[in-house]
This record gives structure tokens, C-alpha cells and sequence, in this order.
């Protein structure tokens, strides 16, 4: 493995048809030496740094936690797997970086930010209807891609609104594939390591390991009532008992209690389609969930009302 700084020679695993390699040096010039003001935000695997390369592209370079091994492990799933995915509502890897102390990967920046600060970030615009239908078919147009024309097939394990990008367009990018994992078809995968995000978590994975296609389904139900609602996935400002968001909605089911109330217009029509939706994909049984080409389908249904007829907003 080449020396910090080197070109070098990367492993066969990471060398993609869109692939770039970087050396560190060309990396820490482009975020000003990695600096905090650059800081697009932090995970458990890493931080996230803006930068803009010598040619002037803006970029957003992800620098993995490399302690125990978690990193390298983590750097080779993603590389491997992103170099090989391309589609519009997929963000896009430009390159990567190996070196014996740092794995860095490369990504289009995309302007906008998160759904997840669109939806709850102080001092935020609002997000309005016709925007979250959008982001929403984005996104499950993403995922079902992941699902469905990916051979083996991809499953996330980290589907979350932070992890849906938004850009110039508010078209939807899903990111952060270094959770996700190659599932054989027709097969469970379990996991001796359960990974994701507390809130979003299907719950045969969050008790068992079981991990299947249907527990990203159940991940991205979670997101469509954040649009729905504007509610965090876990409120803990909520009264007792009202916390989780997939709990209240099902005790709920009244779309006029449950409608984001920012929002002043919206159609009802749509908006009981996505809930209908949402709420097939939180059902507590994996075998009962649909697969994410009919949610994409359900969203594409939903959304061809808005053309269809322009008479069913309501306002709040």
C-alpha cells in the first residue's frame, strides 16, 4: 500500500470505470487541510469535508475512521459497490484516496444539503408539499434501483433523511453507502452487527440481525411520514407515549392530526397515498411489507395526480 501522499497502486477492488484516485495531500489542499469550517457534518464512520478540486469542482470527501480495522473494512464495501451503481437519485462517487493511515472517498457535492435539515434544521425554508412529493419519488427511485437492478442486490441498512441529499433542482440523491451490504437473492443476510440509526430501525433487524431488502422499506416508511408530519423519528419534547413516530402515526390515522402543520397547502389526495403507503412499509412483519418497486410505483401514482388534476389542494 503506497505511503501518505503517493498515487501508488490501490487495491484491484477500488478501481471503478468512474473512479479517480486522489493522493491525501490533493485531498487536504482541496478542504484547506481538512479544516472545521469545511465540515459538512459527522458520523459514526467519519467526517464529511467540502471541497473544491484544482479544476474547480466542488466536491464533498468523506474521511473514514480507520481504528480496528472498522475504516479499511468499511472504505473497500463502499468503493466497491459505488463504482459499479450509476443512476440519477444515486449520489455520485468522482474518486478515492489509500494511503497506510487514511481512506478517504470522493463524492459530486450536492448543494442543497440534507432532506433531514430541510425538515428540521433551525431557520430552515419550508419544504413545501409539492417538494416532498418530488423528493419522495426520488428517493424510492434510488433505493428500488439499489433493490431491484442491482445484481446481487444492494440493501442500504442506513436509509434516513439525512442520508437523502437534495440538490440545485431539490431532486433527491440517496447517499452514504457505507453501511450498506451485498445480499444474495432470495436470502436473508444476518448480522452479528446491527447498524443503522435508532428510530429507523425495522424491528425483526433491530432484535434478531435479520436483514433483507424489506428492513430498508421499512427505513424509507420512516422518512415519508417525516414529510408527511415534519416529525422527528424520535421526539422526546412529545408527550409520553407520542415519542416514536411510527407508533403515533399508527394509533393516529388521521391524516388532518398527522399533516405537517407548516404546511398551508397540500393535496389531500396525494397525501393519503403516501400515508398509505408509509404505513404498508412500517408494518411489523417483513413479509408483509411491499418491495420497493411497488412503493416507487405507489409514489409515481401519486404524483401523476398533481398532473392529472390541479383541483385538489386543500389549504391548512
Amino acid at each position: 500500500m503506497p505511503p501518505s501522499g503517493s498515487l501508488g497502486h490501490a487495491p484491484t477492488r477500488g478501481q471503478g470505470s468512474n473512479g479517480s484516485f486522489f493522493s491525501y495531500e490533493d485531498l487536504a489542499q482541496a478542504t484547506n487541510g481538512f479544516s472545521r469550517a469545511n465540515m459538512l457534518g459527522e458520523g459514526g464512520f467519519g467526517c464529511v469535508y467540502k471541497g473544491i478540486l484544482p479544476g474547480g469542482q466542488e466536491v464533498a470527501v468523506k474521511q473514514l475512521k480507520v481504528g480496528g480495522g472498522q475504516g479499511e473494512r468499511e472504505f473497500q464495501a463502499e468503493v466497491e459497490i459505488i463504482t459499479r451503481i450509476h443512476h440519477r437519485h444515486l449520489v455520485t462517487l468522482v474518486g478515492y484516496c489509500i494511503s497506510e493511515t487514511q481512506r478517504l472517498l470522493v463524492y459530486e457535492f450536492v448543494p442543497n444539503g440534507t432532506l433531514e435539515h430541510h425538515l428540521h434544521g433551525k431557520g430552515r425554508p419550508l419544504l413545501d408539499w409539492s417538494l416532498r412529493m418530488k423528493i419522495a419519488v426520488g428517493s424510492a427511485r434510488g433505493l428500488a434501483y439499489l433493490h431491484e437492478d442491482c445484481h446481487p442486490k444492494i440493501i442500504h441498512r442506513d436509509i434516513k433523511s439525512s442520508n437523502i441529499l437534495l440538490d440545485s433542482n431539490f431532486e433527491a440523491q440517496v447517499a452514504d453507502f457505507g453501511l450498506a451490504k451485498l445480499a444474495s437473492d432470495a436470502h436473508t443476510h444476518v448480522t452479528t452487527r446491527v447498524m443503522g440509526t435508532f428510530g429507523y430501525l425495522a424491528p425483526e433487524y433491530a432484535s434478531s440481525g435479520k436483514l433483507t431488502d424489506k428492513s430498508d422499506v421499512y427505513s424509507f416508511g420512516v422518512v415519508l411520514l417525516e414529510l408527511i408530519t415534519g416529525r422527528k423519528p424520535v421526539d422526546t419534547s412529545q408527550p409520553l407515549g407520542e415519542e416514536s413516530l411510527v407508533e403515533w402515526a399508527l394509533e393516529t390515522q388521521n391524516l388532518d392530526l398527522m399533516a405537517d402543520p407548516l404546511l398551508n397547502e397540500y393535496s389531500k389526495d396525494e397525501m393519503l397515498r403516501m400515508l398509505r403507503s408509509a404505513a404498508a412499509c412500517v408494518r411489523h412483519s417483513a413479509n408483509k411489507r411491499p418491495k420497493m418497486a411497488q412503493v416507487r410505483t405507489g409514489a409515481f401514482d401519486a404524483m401523476r395526480l398533481r398532473f392529472s388534476s390541479r383541483c385538489g389542494c386543500i389549504s391548512a
